[in-house]
């Protein structure tokens, strides 16, 4: 039985319905009804689920400190690994380049084999006539289309090589402007911070190649990238993860 299971059959003991929880304890009927299918996202974070449980507890007659435990067993972030929070954002995964053909390995091979079609009329015709002092010069017409594969296959590295341009990093800064947010802060693979930041409070951290932060409540937050101000990244009570590179 899981933790929204155990809410419900509790709550049905107690002969309560949804609403009557919901006037006890001024928590909405629908984000009672997700708790109870086992669904915590919509709490607004570790912080809000955990309060939810302590008003929960003794209307159904169940332990509040049981309740949290199950709870960080099953849905707490702080619980989980850290491989685990980078690889849902996409930070583990290694991007793979796509190789572009150039349009200069076929042009040289069409002119590699026009030049062979004309060496042999040439031969051909030549073997027909009288003079065979022509057939000479025409073979050394083959060297210069031949030669154009490797000029190519010189040049196809350098391009690749100087298209990434030398990393700038990454400056973040966060600032509670709205609310109170739950933040957890990973710069170039090491974790900077993780903890509660306060309306008031704000952060700046800083990276070589990256950041990946996770928070709650990303409507109460300022957040800002290498001076710019971003858009807010989520609403009222949302869980968000993002990177920035």
């Amino acid at each position: 039985m899981n933790l929204g299971e155990l809410l419900q059959s509790a709550r049905e003991e107690s002969r309560l319905s949804i609403n009557d929880l919901s006037e006890a304890t001024s928590i909405r009927a629908g984000l009672l009804s997700q708790m109870e299918r086992n669904d915590f996202s919509h709490c607004g974070g570790d912080i809000y689920a955990r309060g939810h449980l302590r008003n929960i507890a003794p209307l159904i007659a169940l332990d509040a400190a049981k309740l949290i435990e199950i709870y960080n067993q099953e849905h707490s972030v702080e619980s989980r690994s850290l491989n685990d929070l980078l690889a849902e954002n996409n930070v583990t995964k290694v991007p793979i380049e796509k190789k572009s053909i150039s349009w200069k390995t076929p042009a040289a091979i069409s002119l590699f084999v026009l030049a062979v079609f004309i060496v042999v009329q040439v031969v051909v015709s030549n073997s027909n006539s009288s003079s065979p002092v022509d057939i000479d010069p025409t073979p050394v017409a083959t060297a210069s289309p031949s030669a154009s594969p490797t000029a190519v296959a010189t040049e196809s590295p350098t391009v690749e090589t100087t298209v990434a341009p030398a990393a700038t990093g990454v400056k973040m800064e966060i600032a509670a402007t709205r609310g109170n947010s739950r933040i957890h802060i990973v710069a170039d693979g090491k974790t900077l911070e993780k903890g509660s930041l306060f309306q008031g409070e704000s952060r700046t951290f800083e990276a070589t190649t990256s950041i990946s932060i996770y928070f709650s409540n990303p409507a109460g937050l300022d957040v800002t990238v290498n001076g710019e101000l971003l858009a807010p990244l989520g609403g009222q009570n949302e869980e968000v993860r993002r990177t920035f590179r």
